[in-house]
């Protein structure tokens, strides 16, 4: 994917990630993402759900959202996803750390209309939870003019991963203190119906897709 001296990985590029596939992959397998992005002269920072088709992301809001105001501009902006997998506990206070996977993005953003907002609003949802778009009612065009869809253009990507254990300088490694790794993996809690939800509604299938 392109890089740029704005986005070539300089600190420990070893853990630099640049393969298409690979950074598309950490992208689908998270829902929240933070777009910065100057306001009034300020740097802003919001956090908020996205889709992904191809090379172009997809956000959503209502035509009020400031943060919609300001990327249908097309000003340039920067995006942000990371997950964290694992805790790296040390024998000092210094050496402690995080194992993650990241995506850095900048590009520009653009209001879109007809199909492609359509299919923007499915992919938002089906990043979500995926098959429930075909479950349950499309918008209406009421709904649709209520609310902007932004496609942000992925202009340029890099990806970065730790994926490392403990690092500790020697003269640590005999304090007696437990030092290790530990995972930090994502579980579903037991679905909770609605309380207006008839009796006999049994899960869809896509939530049921959640637990396999």
């Amino acid at each position: 994917m392109n890089q740029s001296e704005n986005s070539i990985i300089k600190r420990k590029p070893k853990r630099a990630i640049y393969n298409r596939r690979e950074i598309y992959r950490i992208i689908d397998h998270n829902s929240i993402c933070h777009i910065g992005f100057i306001h009034d002269k300020l740097p802003v920072v919001i956090p908020t759900s996205y889709g992904r088709i191809d090379d172009i992301l997809y956000i959503h809001g209502a035509l009020v959202s400031r943060m919609l105001l300001e990327l249908e501009k097309g000003v340039k902006i920067s995006v942000s996803i990371a997950k964290e997998t694992a805790l790296v506990l040390a024998r000092s206070s210094t050496h402690h750390s995080i194992n993650y996977e990241s995506v850095v993005i900048f590009g520009t953003g653009k209001l879109v209309a007809g199909e492609e907002k359509k299919n923007g609003l499915k992919s938002i949802l089906e990043n979500m939870i995926k098959g429930r778009w075909d479950e349950v009612r499309e918008p209406t065009e009421n709904e649709l003019k209520a609310t902007k869809v932004i496609a942000i253009s992925m202009d340029e990507v890099t990806g970065k991963r730790r994926d490392e254990g403990v690092v500790d300088k020697k003269s640590d490694m005999n304090a007696e203190v437990w030092s290790g790794v530990i995972p930090i993996t994502k579980k579903y809690g037991k679905a909770i119906p609605d309380n207006q939800l008839e009796a006999d509604i049994s899960l869809s299938d896509s939530i049921k897709n959640l637990y396999k």
